[in-house]
């Protein structure tokens, strides 16, 4: 039986399913699968993260570097997020250059931080007009079973709230030294949301994802703000749907908070 029969009959079981009011793997509609984070698991990175959303896994690291400021921001420093979907992921990710489906994750993941204002990028300018730290934050799928969304912006807060800035010596970096934390200002997160038929399903696995008409994700901020939106897929969401999305993603996102903190030693 080839791969695509059997995605073709694991679909028709997802939908089967939802009709008698169940997901495929036991959950309710609003429930996320079982998260698992590491926090600094990195000997090499200036901050880092594993994360482990059901089977679907995900690592981060930060790095901090030295460059220019933009022309129009000459006292700020800036932010580079990339994401690599690693073939050892899954059999449909490729080696090469990221694909569309990397600069989207990348890029929302970037717009849920950059827009919450989580870094004050003044606080990392060294020399106006000169020199200013750039955070870059490197994300790898290393197993994907659905929603690499929401793994990798867990990963990413994570692994910024442990991150060190680099100490300097005239003008260089000294390696292995630090000379404080990156504080951040906000928390933001992504939820992401699947629509199969008439059903909404928080955090969809991967055979959940195959089957979904759209794609709906929102960045929120522990002060209930919205950061951020990325709607996938043809499939459209009705008013009201979006709605009880963004407030069920205020709910879900302030658990998800508590784990991270968890894992980074704060209460």
């Amino acid at each position: 039986m080839n791969e695509k029969v059997i995605w073709d009959l694991r679909i028709e079981q997802v939908i089967e399913k939802l009709k008698k009011g169940k997901r495929i793997d036991g959950r309710k509609l609003d429930e996320y699968r079982p998260l698992e984070i590491k926090a600094a698991f990195s000997q090499n990175a200036d901050g880092s993260a594993w994360v482990k959303l059901g089977a679907t896994e995900v690592v981060c690291g930060v790095k901090f570097g030295l460059g220019e400021p933009y022309p129009d921001s000459p006292d700020e420093g800036a932010l580079s997020v990339n994401a690599e979907l690693l073939p050892i992921a899954s059999p449909v990710f490729e080696v090469g250059p990221p694909n569309e489906d990397a600069t989207e994750l990348a890029r929302v993941v970037d717009r849920g931080i950059r827009e919450a204002k989580a870094i004050d990028f003044k606080k990392l300018c060294i020399e106006e007009g000169e020199k200013v730290w750039i955070v870059f934050i490197d994300i790898y799928a290393i197993n994907d079973d659905g929603n690499l969304f929401d793994a990798s912006s867990i990963a990413a807060l994570t692994a910024l709230l442990n991150a060190r800035i680099p100490k300097l010596e005239d003008g260089e970096i000294v390696k292995k030294e630090y000379s404080g934390k990156l504080k951040l200002g906000k928390l933001p997160l992504l939820t992401t949301f699947a629509k199969i038929s008439n059903f909404i399903l928080l955090d969809p696995c991967l055979a959940e994802e195959k089957s979904k008409e759209g794609r709906f994700s929102v960045a929120t901020t522990e002060d209930k703000k919205i950061t951020a939106m990325q709607k996938g897929e043809v499939g459209a969401f009705k008013l009201k749907e979006l709605e009880n999305c963004i407030d069920l993603a205020f709910e879900k996102s302030a658990a998800v908070r508590k784990t991270i903190k968890e894992s980074i030693g704060e209460d």
